[in-house]
């Protein structure tokens, strides 16, 4: 096993079903962990359910039923979205479970212990919805001209007895992180943001409340529960085990991946490093703070009823065209847009008609004109070795790319391998040499097979239950579809030897249609 890789999602806020939202981050950390496992690389994939704070209290109070149960009901939301998105997650962790008050536990009396924590009065702004204090110079107006968030979302004054955290006093600490580790926050937009947010001044943290008790309680001081982003941000070590010192603590932290959105990117690279340097623990390597995925152009919301069930979606196109589309479609970083139509055209013109069509011709010519047996004595031409070098590179292309998380650039590339092999067939047109010269039509098909191979391997990560259909029918081992397979000279010959014959093939990548109401829209 290679060197270890660690990547965390945001734990999404269970007061509500899952959103479009919530599963393009879960589909990209997904497609991240499967690319850095088919790269050989020990991996530790996180996501789970932010369960506290004074959201879920409501959303409770509202159905009539305990927080608890609240958290019960939809966390399970949550994981089923995982199944059905084909997210294989090494851990789904829950913020109610007691290893996790633990943990918080256990952090907060590091931080204590280092002088960062004191007792005092908390009187100002703090948004619900976003389970954030604003200080009165980030507030806007909304439309009725009522005091907002930067978000927009509703504020309201309040006062309490609360501990704060002595945030001030690490303004330097983070600028010099900032400055020491540029990548520590990606991309570089988020960044400037974050360090002209810090330059402008820090002020202390209240991490507690008292006007509820659904939450990590602090310890000695049991009317207080915890800031539920101190609770929150915790998640990523107890999913490893700590405070306990277990291997995999030992192994994945720190983190080499936080992957989360845009709005929360302040919490993570400004709150979170500065508890971990409090807490005496090691620091993060990047946060990447993706865009927000729209529909329509717009953002979704209850009020417009364009909120799209996620799995509803996968249901209606398939989970591999769905996940394709969204790394495919939207650069990476930035806020991207959908439809079914989109996801449509851009299924179809490069799945199905382009890659989907290459490995059905492929393997049915195989099948029908040299009944399914491959051969490994054909005589390769230059032509031949031209196309799996581009294949290749174009390969290596899309490795390079997923490595900076340009995924869209990456699956270019990946479809510049897909033109070269189709425009290969057409100069080649083993239709007609099956008549005029039979030895070239064999190797003119071996040729593909390999390529198509090469090609699917490579886009595993992205579309796993469709190459692996693909590659199952093509006789490749479940153990030979990861990047290192790519450099074995000999698998073809090992093939041909091991008698494998091709059955009649069945495509993978079927053309898909929009609901004739999407279509209409």
């Amino acid at each position: 096993m290679g060197a270890p890789y660690t990547i965390t999602t945001a734990i999404s806020y269970p007061n509500g079903r899952p959103h479009i939202g919530h599963a393009y981050e879960a589909i990209a950390a997904d497609v991240i962990a499967r690319f850095h496992k088919a790269q050989g690389r020990d991996v530790f994939f996180q996501t789970g359910t932010d369960e506290h704070g004074l959201k879920m209290v409501q959303k409770a109070r509202e159905l009539g039923i305990e927080p608890a149960a609240l958290a019960d009901e939809m966390s399970q939301y949550f994981i089923d979205m995982c199944a059905e998105l084909h997210i294989e997650y090494d851990n789904f962790q829950r913020t109610s479970e007691p290893r996790h008050h633990a943990a918080s536990q256990e952090l907060w009396k590091r931080m204590e212990a280092n002088g960062d924590l004191y007792l005092d009065r908390y009187e100002g702004w703090y948004s619900i919805r976003d389970e954030a204090y604003y200080d009165e110079s980030e507030l806007v107006a909304g439309e009725g001209g009522e005091k907002c968030s930067p978000q927009g979302t509703e504020v309201e004054w309040t006062v309490e007895e609360s501990w704060f955290f002595r945030l001030s006093s690490y303004q330097s600490k983070l600028l010099e992180l900032y400055e020491t580790h540029p990548d520590f926050i990606r991309p570089e937009s988020r960044r400037n943001e974050m360090k002209a947010f810090v330059s402008g001044g820090l002020r202390d943290l209240s991490i507690s409340r008292t006007s509820f008790d659904w939450g990590v309680k602090v310890p000695g001081s049991e009317a207080h529960v915890m800031y539920v982003w101190v609770d929150a941000l915790t998640n990523y070590l107890t999913g490893l085990g700590w405070p306990d010192e277990t291997a995999t603590f030992a192994k994945h932290w720190p983190a080499d991946l936080h992957l989360i959105g845009k709005d929360i990117v302040r919490f993570h690279t400004i709150y979170w490093p500065a508890f971990l340097m409090s807490a005496g623990l090691p620091l993060p390597r990047q946060v990447f703070g993706h865009g927000f995925l729209l529909n329509r152009g717009q953002k979704e919301s209850k009020s417009l009823g364009n909120v799209t069930d996620p799995i509803a979606l996968a249901q209606t196109f398939g989970v591999d065209p769905l996940r394709y589309f969204l790394l495919r479609e939207v650069a990476f970083g930035q806020d991207g847009s959908y439809s079914a139509e989109a996801i449509v055209a851009r299924c179809n013109a490069e799945l199905a008609n382009s890659f989907g069509n290459l490995a059905q011709r492929t393997l049915s010519m195989i099948f029908k004109n040299m009944g399914g047996e491959l051969r490994s004595d054909t005589t390769e031409t230059e032509a031949d070795r031209q196309l799996r070098a581009t294949v290749a590179s174009k390969i290596a292309a899309l490795q390079i790319e997923f490595e900076t998380l340009a995924f869209s650039d990456g699956l270019d590339a990946w479809m510049q391998g897909i033109f070269a092999c189709n425009q290969y067939v057409d100069e080649q047109a083993p239709w007609a040499l099956r008549k005029t010269d039979p030895d070239r039509m064999e190797a003119v098909l071996m040729t593909l097979f390999r390529c198509v191979r090469d090609l699917a391997i490579a886009l595993r990560p992205v579309t796993p239950g469709s190459v692996d259909r693909l590659l199952d029918q093509m006789g490749i081992g479940s153990s030979e579809r990861d990047f290192s397979a790519l450099a074995d000279r000999k698998w073809f010959d090992a093939l041909v030897a091991s008698g494998f014959r091709l059955e009649q093939p069945i495509g993978v990548f079927p053309r898909i249609e929009a609901p004739a109401d999407e279509a209409a829209a």
